[in-house]
């Protein structure tokens, strides 16, 4: 019952292979032909993923890049983030989270490729879509398009990250590990906006590109007219019906959504695993060579680094790694199947074109060849309801609606997409403790509506947000007076019209209203009944950006703020005081004073007092807490304690209403959790079969979109720790709680007539007298430590609550014998193995286990 296997031996030697080759810099060849990427004259078939370095830190790298290539990638893509990388013209930055070079090092240290999309413009829910706002601002600049100043601009930047890719010796041609590389990004979706000068772009950008002389191909994504060399590739949810532009250029796919992106009152995006997997295979059985999971670690948008509009914070995206790290089961382990089992097809997929064999309707199959007797071969059934028996070279295969049987020697079946035989995941047992059991711990800066400072400005005309904060801030006040003369009605209607994304309204420095947009539609109108004074009346509107745009035609020319506000009285006479005289301020005072640092956290501002105000809006919070972590001489001077351990932390925010956090310093992004998705719309079944879109398996309606927030082990330190929050419209601080996770429970469900695992598949000699099994691992550094459940015959139920069937045998202390103590184990699913409690019936193994740390 070991679960070391043929595979896990195959990888550490290519893993020391490929960091031997290039501790010596070994130089390598990349090219392309019609069929694949071609590496040192040969075709490859490559798994890839995507993992952005900023949105996870340099501490975890290494350990997020194992996991990928445990999973059987062999490529890591990234983006590159030049909002980030220069946010002063020609100030550049390349360090923590930012580190370029040590994260693309990370990748070669760990024995994986590269595929570097410096774009430079990224979308991928970032800010401004990964360009600096400074760009903004060059007079007669225009994004995008046949416009001199942005060429000028963005070739600059492009030859800025080639030459330090040069000089740090990455790309693959000096020994490196970057063998793509990617210019602009998704182009073709507004490109009939720029009219002709879109198309001249275009060729612009591909012609600068080539003149950079990487020595690696270029792609651009999602692209039908790329002129040649560049290779064009598809983005989406399916592509295997993708064709390149030219016959001369390889399948290639560099976006497959692995979920979707969350969006602040929105429903949890959520993509099965038998869906994903059986468009990946679709893929590959339809000529594909190259595939990317976007994404395969999410991660976080940490600060303000968040596009827009209204996109959270958690970058999670249901990747097969999660927000935090940890590997999601059964996603990961049964997309790691598959990589095997086309791993075992690649010499076959690179000597020929597939042959296609209709098998009936909605049916076919599609065979390699490698001589006339030897093949690989993919069945699939791509009718969303009907399951079917085919015939194929004179045998009988059951294929599932909406999956593909994957064939290695056109005989075997060694993965169905359709059939999930890796280990589950019911829950993640985590501890929690509030971070304030004592209110007294709490100290407070109250902010006062509207102006504050001197560095106010006045305009008699409502200005635009965006070209006024220069994205400094999220916020700017605008503030008038209103002057209500004697005989005039005091109860008037306020109208305020904004572009987005959320605005806080005060009438005599009393809150009024709040308004607020959504992610597809930022904009929005407050139509609310005031009461005015005789006299002289202050408005006050702080106004709120939830992330620039980053996507879209001219995205980059869309504004934000009010653009109209107008009074009406009883008799419907308006008075617009649009045009009236604002003062404006940049920023919220707590800001100007640096309260969220923590060379500030004993500033005399602060308010400290028995009870914290609850509820209560624009309140700066502050907390010194302790942690407890595994150091000798820790002090705790507060009633709470965290959890030990070197995993990530969370803060539970649910009691809290729209606002900003930091800890020690570090921003760990926005939260909203008072903004609810709609109540419907939501499945707790979701039928994987047919086409998906991120509506379609909805999670969490009725709920906040993210009431956990990420903070790095990293970003905190033994003893004394400072959180700072700002709150925007109100919560209960004392109910906030800092969580981490300390272990798991896992399940297992598989059948006598499952596939073998795929690493036991081996050429010419198939599985031998293996049978299929039930692996239980843990998270690195865990381990099993009780068997809750185990049953062989009928069990009855899903994970987490199985339960005994007609047929049973006990067969509990054997697989605690073999599990408990070990970070994973394995038990061959056979009656030779486990006894036969009911001869003749088809039986299955179920198995639920806790692992902890």
């Amino acid at each position: 019952m070991d679960m070391k296997t043929p595979l896990s031996l195959a990888l550490v030697f290519v893993s020391v292979f490929a960091v031997y080759c290039f501790d010596h810099a070994l130089s390598t060849t990349v090219t392309y032909d019609h069929r694949a990427l071609v590496i040192d004259g040969k075709r490859r078939v490559l798994q890839s993923g995507s993992i952005h370095y900023p949105r996870s830190t340099p501490e975890v790298w290494p350990e997020l890049i194992w996991k990928s290539k445990e999973g059987g990638l062999d490529v890591i893509e990234t983006y590159v983030f030049w909002n980030y990388h220069e946010p002063v013209r020609g100030e550049y930055y390349f360090e923590g989270r930012f580190d370029l070079v040590k994260f693309v090092r990370t990748v070669q240290e760990a024995g994986l490729m590269v595929h570097l999309r410096i774009g430079p413009y990224a979308c991928a829910e970032w800010n401004f879509g990964g360009f600096p706002l400074w760009l903004h601002f060059i007079p007669g600049i225009q994004f995008r398009t046949t416009n001199d100043l942005f060429k000028k601009e963005m070739l600059r930047f492009l030859a800025k990250i080639v030459g330090l890719m040069k000089e740090e010796k990455l790309f693959a041609s000096q020994g490196g590990p970057i063998i793509l590389a990617q210019v602009e990004n998704e182009y073709e979706l507004v490109e009939w906006a720029y009219g002709v000068a879109g198309e001249l772009y275009v060729n612009w950008a591909a012609e600068a590109a080539i003149s950079l002389n990487t020595t690696v191909p270029w792609v651009m994504c999602r692209q039908e007219d790329a002129p040649d060399p560049i290779i064009n590739t598809c983005n989406g949810f399916y592509c295997d019906q993708f064709t390149p532009n030219s016959p001369s250029k390889p399948k290639m796919w560099t976006e497959n959504y692995s979920g979707w992106f969350k969006s602040f009152g929105y429903p949890i995006p959520h993509r099965p695993v038998e869906d994903l997997a059986f468009a990946v295979a679709r893929f590959f059985e339809m000529g594909g060579t190259f595939h990317n999971y976007y994404m395969y670690f999410g991660g976080t948008n940490f600060g303000r680094t968040a596009g827009g509009p209204l996109v959270a914070t958690s970058y999670d995206y249901d990747a097969p790694i999660d927000e935090y790290g940890f590997i999601r089961q059964p996603k990961w382990g049964h997309l790691r199947d598959l990589h095997l089992a086309i791993k075992h097809c690649e010499e076959y997929l690179i000597r020929s074109d597939p042959t296609h064999q209709q098998l009936g309707h909605n049916l076919e199959a599609h065979i390699y060849y490698k001589s006339s007797n030897k093949c690989a071969a993919f069945l699939a059934n791509y009718d969303s309801e009907l399951d079917a028996n085919v015939t194929f070279n004179g045998n009988l295969y059951f294929l599932p609606a909406w999956s593909v049987s994957i064939l290695p020697d056109c005989k075997n079946v060694i993965f169905n997409t359709a059939k999930v035989v890796s280990q589950r995941i019911l829950a993640h047992t985590t501890t929690a403790n509030k971070l304030i059991l004592s209110a007294t711990s709490w100290s407070w800066y109250v902010e006062k509506p509207g102006v504050w400072g001197n560095n106010s400005f006045t305009e008699s005309r409502l200005l635009e947000q965006i070209n006024t904060t220069k994205d400094t801030s999220d916020y700017l006040w605008y503030t008038t007076s209103i002057n209500i003369m004697p005989g005039q009605s005091k109860e008037v209607f306020l109208l305020i019209e904004s572009l987005g994304h959320a605005a806080l309204i005060f009438v005599n420095k009393k809150l009024v209203a709040f308004g607020y947009g959504n992610h597809d539609d930022a904009s929005f109108s407050i139509n609310e009944k005031i009461s005015l004074v005789e006299g002289n009346n202050t408005l006050d509107i702080l106004s709120m950006m939830v992330g620039l745009q980053n996507f879209g035609p001219w995205f980059d020319v869309q504004g934000a703020g009010i653009f109209s506000v107008v009074l009406i009285d009883p008799w419907n006479n308006k008075y617009d005081v649009s045009a009236e005289e604002w003062t404006y301020q940049v920023g919220l005072e707590g800001e100007y004073l640096g309260l969220d640092k923590v060379i500030h956290a004993n500033s005399s501002v602060w308010i400290k007092g028995s009870v914290p105000p609850i509820n209560k809006t624009l309140i700066c919070f502050g907390s010194v807490i302790n942690l407890l972590l595994p150091s000798p001489d820790v002090l705790f001077k507060v009633s709470f304690l965290t959890p030990q351990g070197n995993g990530p932390l969370a803060l539970n925010l649910t009691s809290m209403g729209k606002g900003q956090a930091w800890v020690n310093g570090q921003s760990i992004g926005r939260y909203w959790p008072a903004y609810l998705s709609p109540s419907e719309g939501c499945t707790e079944n979701c039928d994987y079969r047919g086409e998906y879109d991120p509506t379609k398996c909805q999670k969490n309606c009725g709920q906040p979109a993210q009431t956990l927030y990420h903070v790095p082990r990293s970003w905190v330190h033994p003893g004394q720790n400072l959180l700072v929050l700002h709150e925007e419209l109100g919560g209960d601080p004392t109910k906030i709680s800092v969580l981490t996770r300390t272990g798991q429970e896992i399940c297992s469900f598989v059948s006598e007539d499952d596939p073998q695992p795929a690493d036991f598949w081996i050429l010419n000699m198939g599985f031998g007298s293996r049978s299929p099994e039930a692996r239980l691992t843990c998270e690195q550094g865990w381990h099993i430590t009780s068997i809750n459940f185990a049953s062989f015959g009928s069990p009855q139920g899903t994970c987490g609550a199985f339960s005994v069937g007609t047929c049973h045998a006990n067969i509990l202390p054997m697989v605690q014998k073999a599990c408990i103590g070990e970070e994973q184990c394995s038990v061959p699913v056979s009656t030779a193995n486990l006894g036969d409690p009911c001869p003749g019936v088809l039986k299955t193994l179920a198995i639920e286990a806790i692992c902890s740390d």
